[in-house]
C-alpha cells in the first residue's frame, strides 16, 4: 500500500506485505515499487488516507442480536424490563435463528472493519442453546474475524439452582473467558460469593474473566472493588475486564479516584458501552439526569485500560445499532464529553489498540513489521476526521488478503444551488 497515513506516525508511509505479514512499514523507493509490480504484487494507492489496524469490539451480545420484537418491546426502555423481555424472547428462539442473526450482524461488522469481537453468550439454564450456535459461528468465521466467547450467566448464580454448574459446563465446551454479573444477585453477600465463584472457575480453566459489573445507577454498587481485590490476590492481573461499570457515573470524585486507582493497580480493564449505557441508565432520575456511562477520562487518567463495545444491535436493550465501532467511538466522544482535541484524537484507540490489549491479542495485532497484515483503509485523513465523517472502509484486509471493500459516500446536486458532486462532509 502506497502513501498511507498512520495515527502514530508523521507523514505518509508504505506498507509491504508478504506471506500474510507486514514486511515493511516505511518508505519504499520507486525501484522497490516497480519490482513489486513486476512480481505481480497488488499495489493499493492510499493517497494520503488513514490506515488503521482492524477495529475491536470488546463487548458484544451476538446471541440476542436482531431479536427485537415489535409485539413485545421494552416499553420502559429500562435495563430491568430488557432482561424480562429477553427472558421471554429467548424461550421462543431456536439455535438456527440465533446462528442466522449472529452471522448477519457479524457480516456487517466485518464489512465495517471489525475483525476482533468478544461476545458474551447467555448460558443460563433457562436460555436456548445459544452457545452451540456461536461455537459454530466462531469456527465459521475463523481466519476472517476472531470471535472470543464469554460464558455469561445472565440470570446470576444464586437466583435459581444449577446456575454455577451451567457456567462451568459452558467453559468446558470451549468458551474463552468466564463472565459474571454480581450486582444482579438478590443480596450483596451473594454478589460477593458470585465474584469468588467466577474466579474459582477462571482458575480451574486457566481462563480470563470478563464480567458485567455495577451495571446500575446505584452509587452503592462497588463490585468493581471486589473484582480488583480478587484479581490481585489470585494473580489474575491483566486478565480481568469489567463491562459497563455505570455505577461509577454516580460516584463522588474521591470515591471514583479510589476505585480507579484500585483497578489500575490490579491491572483490571473496563469496557464502556456508550450507546446502550445512554439509553438504559438514569431512567429513574429526576432532573438533572445522569450520564450513566463509565467515566472514561477519569479511568484513563488513573492508568486503567478502557475500551468500547457495541453491546447490542436491535434487541431488548437497544433498538438501534449496526455494529460499526467508529460510530460507537463517535457517540462515546459526544456522550462522554470527550471532545477536546487530544481527547478526540485518542478515541480511535478505544476501538483499536486498547481493545486489543484487553482481549490480549499481543503481537497478533497492530501495524508493525512481522505482525499479521490486518488493516483498514479509511476514506479520511486523520483520526478526528474519521470520527466526524464515519467514512467508507475502502479496503479491509486480513492476513494480507482483501475481505471487504466499500465506495465513498457521494451524491450529485441537480437543483439550482451549486450543482455538482458532493463528497459528504469532506472539506477542501
Amino acid at each position: 500500500m502506497r502513501d498511507a497515513l498512520l495515527a502514530d506516525r508523521n507523514g505518509p508511509v508504505d506498507l509491504l506485505v508478504g506471506d500474510g505479514r507486514f514486511t515493511r512499514v516505511g518508505p519504499l523507493d520507486a525501484r522497490e515499487v516497480a519490482t513489486a509490480r513486476a512480481q505481480g504484487a497488488r499495489v493499493v494507492e492510499a493517497a494520503g488516507r488513514l490506515v488503521v489496524p482492524p477495529f475491536v469490539d470488546a463487548h458484544m451480545h451476538l446471541d440476542s442480536a436482531l431479536t427485537l420484537d415489535p409485539a413485545d418491546p421494552n416499553r420502559s426502555g429500562t435495563l430491568g424490563e430488557g432482561i424480562a423481555v429477553w427472558s421471554r424472547r429467548r424461550a421462543r428462539l431456536t439455535g438456527k435463528q440465533i446462528l442466522a442473526n449472529a452471522r448477519e450482524v457479524l457480516r456487517w461488522m466485518v464489512a465495517a472493519g471489525t475483525l476482533h469481537v468478544r461476545c458474551h453468550v447467555d448460558v443460563s439454564p433457562g436460555a436456548p442453546d445459544a452457545l452451540s450456535a456461536l461455537l459454530e459461528l466462531r469456527d465459521e468465521a475463523r481466519g476472517v474475524c476472531d470471535v472470543q466467547l464469554v460464558a455469561f450467566p445472565q440470570d446470576g448464580l444464586y437466583r435459581e439452582p444449577g446456575q454455577r454448574e451451567a457456567l462451568r459446563a459452558a467453559m468446558a465446551r470451549g468458551c474463552d473467558a468466564v463472565g459474571g454479573i454480581p450486582h444482579h444477585e438478590p443480596t450483596p453477600a451473594q454478589g460477593e460469593a458470585h465474584v469468588r465463584d467466577v474466579f474459582d472457575i477462571a482458575q480451574e480453566f486457566d481462563a480470563d474473566v470478563d464480567a458485567h459489573c455495577d451495571e446500575t445507577d446505584d452509587p452503592g454498587s462497588r463490585f468493581a472493588v471486589s473484582m480488583a481485590r480478587e484479581a490481585a490476590e489470585r494473580g489474575w492481573q491483566g486478565r480481568v475486564v469489567l463491562g459497563h461499570c455505570t455505577a461509577m457515573a454516580a460516584y463522588d470524585a474521591a470515591l471514583l479516584g479510589e476505585v480507579a486507582a484500585r483497578l489500575a493497580d490490579s491491572g483490571v480493564g473496563v469496557v464502556a458501552n456508550p450507546m446502550v449505557n445512554a439509553v438504559l441508565q438514569g431512567r429513574n432520575d429526576a432532573a438533572p439526569v445522569r450520564r450513566g456511562m463509565a467515566p472514561i477520562a477519569a479511568l484513563r487518567e488513573a492508568g486503567v485500560t478502557v475500551a468500547l463495545g457495541q453491546d447490542s444491535v436491535l434487541d431488548a436493550w437497544l433498538p438501534l445499532g449496526v455494529g460499526d465501532m467508529l460510530a460507537v467511538a463517535q457517540f462515546g466522544a459526544l456522550f462522554g464529553h470527550l471532545t477536546g482535541h487530544q481527547q478526540l484524537a485518542g478515541m480511535l484507540d478505544l476501538v483499536t489498540g486498547s481493545g486489543a490489549r484487553l482481549l490480549r491479542l499481543d503481537d497478533r495485532y497492530g501495524i508493525a513489521e512481522g505482525r499479521p497484515a490486518d488493516f483498514v483503509l479509511l476514506d479520511a485523513r486523520d483520526p478526528i476526521e474519521a470520527l466526524r465523517l464515519l467514512p467508507a472502509r475502502l479496503h479491509v484486509f486480513r492476513h494480507g488478503h482483501e475481505i471487504a471493500r466499500s465506495s465513498p459516500a457521494r451524491a450529485r446536486l441537480t437543483g439550482p444551488f451549486a450543482p455538482g458532486e458532493v463528497v459528504f462532509g469532506r472539506d477542501r
